[in-house]
């Protein structure tokens, strides 16, 4: 078998927006320099650089393809393994199987004291073969939770860029829309609502850190989009960041600012799906090893809900408030519960109490296509 190595560069990725050359690869990055240079937070830090969203895309004839990546696979203390990776191969729209790599460094992260180790380790190849002849559309999905670098692409025929025919989706959440808990990186609920209205992703998702940082609306406005949508809630509440006074403000702040880039694009608010945790108690959240497993609760007090304090019922009414007094008719308001509600919770509760399962991504993203991207939706063509 004769390969053929293609350079990667930014015709060949879609979904980060930046992509820096490092001494182990190319890392793709989910925020522009200028933002990461103003964030002072390390979770934030290292979320971005998880490539959820992000893949390969080209057109080949090639039966096999190679690509040589080098991780960084996250762990934490008292927390068995978590499983490996996945890259999603799609072909011409269609899934088409699912590999891992091994080796790469380990991240081992202390959830009570927030420090973490690093275990250096080798690069490594995963591979895609027996695949159909003829010309194909190729995708190959990033693993949505390890940091990836991308050294090297392998194919058994030449590949060439496919130019952007289709309409581009921005789209900024918290931990649910980064994908924790989802099947792997094409099964993450705004991949799986992509795929079936038919556009192109950009997540934004990021682990811990929807919270309204002006440098990730910045960000936002900067990056072409078709449409936009921010799901807001779950993390303003555990991170226990504000108060009522300062959450409506800075959430018109946060759309002021993408307008200024996107004057007339669809935009979308979506509320927190429901987390019975934090439905009436406020935050912080914390881990919860009690019951010998991780799991997650919140401490805070509901009597201080009247001092100001947030949890998901009072934002959610706030977010209403503040996209009914925008009066702007290209802004719309998408309640979570009606994408995961208490019904939803019974049938499929959060494994851990606060993120959902690979058949909750799968709800959620088709009742998000269906109510925002079809008939009648404000993402509908």
């Amino acid at each position: 078998m004769q390969w053929i190595t293609t350079e990667i560069g930014e015709e060949f990725v879609r979904g980060a927006l930046e992509l820096e050359p490092t001494p182990r690869g190319l890392l793709p990055h989910r925020l522009t320099s200028r933002a990461r240079a103003q964030n002072t937070d390390s979770r934030l830090a290292m979320a971005e650089t998880q490539p959820s969203g992000v893949r390969l895309v080209f057109r080949t004839e090639a039966t096999a393809i190679e690509l040589d990546t080098h991780r960084t696979k996250v762990g934490y203390v008292g927390v068995p393994p978590l499983p490996d990776g996945a890259y999603d191969l799609v072909l011409d729209g269609r899934p088409a199987g699912s590999a891992t790599v091994s080796g790469g460094d380990e991240l081992i992260l202390d959830m009570m004291t927030g420090e973490g180790e690093t275990r250096p380790g080798p690069s490594g190849t995963v591979r895609f073969s027996d695949l159909p002849s003829g010309p194909k559309d190729v995708e190959i999905w990033l693993p949505h939770n390890e940091t990836t670098r991308l050294i090297a692409l392998r194919t058994t025929a030449p590949v060439s860029p496919l130019p952007p025919a289709r309409r581009v989706w921005l789209h900024h959440g918290s931990s649910i829309s980064h994908g924790t808990g989802a099947a792997g990186p094409s099964q993450t609920w705004p991949a799986l609502a992509a795929a079936a209205a038919g556009v192109d992703l950009i997540n934004l998702g990021f682990s811990g850190s929807a919270l309204l940082d002006p440098f990730t609306a910045r960000a936002m406005r900067d990056t072409p989009a078709d449409l936009v949508s921010v799901k807001l809630g779950i993390n303003v509440v555990n991170a226990d960041l504000m108060r009522l006074r300062a959450f409506g403000p800075a959430v018109h702040g946060f759309l002021d600012t993408i307008r200024e880039g996107h004057p007339d694009v669809p935009l979308v608010v979506v509320s927190a799906l429901r987390c019975p945790i934090h439905e009436d108690t406020p935050g912080p959240g914390a881990p919860d090893f009690s019951a010998g497993t991780l799991r997650f609760k919140a401490t805070g007090d509901p009597a201080s809900v009247a001092e100001g304090k947030l949890t998901l019922k009072v934002i959610r009414e706030e977010l209403a408030r503040v996209v009914r007094d925008r009066e702007d008719p290209a802004l719309h308001y998408v309640d979570g519960l009606s994408l995961y509600g208490e019904e939803d919770f019974a049938a499929h509760p959060l494994p851990d109490a606060l993120h959902p399962d690979a058949a909750t991504h799968r709800l959620v993203g088709e009742r998000f296509a269906k109510q925002v991207f079809g008939d009648g939706g404000p993402f509908a063509e």
